[in-house]
């Protein structure tokens, strides 16, 4: 994820691995290696989002 809502997703074109940039969910370019990926974003800008696992809400916290 990348500042001014870039994102960049792995994803299949015509059966290869391309790396797609999005901007704010529209697709930008789908590019063929990191080189092609930083002529649209700055690679130093970019961090990488974990999503973590929901938290399931402990039933019995609230039982007195």
């Amino acid at each position: 994820m990348g500042p001014d809502g870039y994102d960049i997703v792995p994803a299949l074109l015509d059966g290869r691995q391309v790396l797609r940039v999005r901007k704010n969910g529209q697709v930008i370019a789908d590019c063929l290696s990191v080189e092609a990926v930083a002529r649209h974003v700055d690679l130093a800008d970019l961090c990488e989002v974990i999503p973590l696992p929901r938290r399931v809400a402990d039933r019995w916290a609230a039982v007195p």
